[in-house]
């Protein structure tokens, strides 16, 4: 870090190397933009001010500024069919295809023991919880076809052996416009198992 920097300057530089994917010259080059841009430095100011409001909702784990989530308070929700997700990022974009009437459940993980993840730092006593006292009858895996993310959808299918829902899972397969010879063998795979019927469109 060069040394000619005003010592607020560098504690900012530092300050946003320690993000993940920032170094110190992605640090650099975006605290010298915000200098040159006061009016966003100030917009940034005010946002990271309003983040420590932010917490997680106590029924589904999602972010929210009160005590339930956007989702969770919606009464034309159906409270019986929840979509398990990895994070809200997951919720997010799964919300934003328009299609799910239901609620969500947040893990904030999926199992990789590599990362010391097990099933004690995932919020599945949340989620059985929700089960026997909201009547679900359906759980649907809103999870990546990742290995962590197969291996988590493993373990939630034989929790919920014992309980009287509906396990389902998003389906998968190849993308639209994907040449078959390009596609890795998971994705093949799993295109195989969920593979549809073809009608006739006469």
């Amino acid at each position: 870090m060069d040394v000619v920097f005003p010592e607020p300057l560098r504690r900012a530089i530092r300050a946003l190397s320690a993000l993940p994917g920032l170094g110190e010259k992605s640090a650099t080059r975006l605290v010298l933009y915000l200098l040159s841009h006061p009016e966003r430095a100030e917009e940034l100011a005010v946002a990271l001010t309003d983040l420590p409001r932010i917490k997680l909702c106590r029924e589904c784990g999602n972010f929210t500024e009160e005590d339930l989530c956007r989702f969770c308070r919606d009464p034309s929700r159906d409270p019986t069919v929840i979509c398990v997700v990895e994070d809200p990022a997951s919720l997010s974009v799964i919300e934003s295809a328009g299609v799910f009437r239901g609620r969500y459940h947040v893990l904030h993980g999926l199992l990789s023991p590599r990362d010391g993840l097990g099933p004690e730092e995932l919020r599945l006593p949340e989620l059985l919880m929700r089960i026997r006292k909201n009547g679900v009858r359906e759980i649907l895996l809103g999870l990546s076809p990742t290995a962590a993310g197969e291996a988590t959808a493993a373990y939630l299918v034989e929790l919920l052996r014992e309980f009287p829902v509906r396990v389902t899972r998003l389906a998968c397969g190849l993308a639209l416009g994907m040449e078959v010879r390009y596609a890795d063998p998971l994705t093949l795979k799993r295109a195989l198992l969920c593979r549809e019927t073809v009608k006739s469109s006469t």
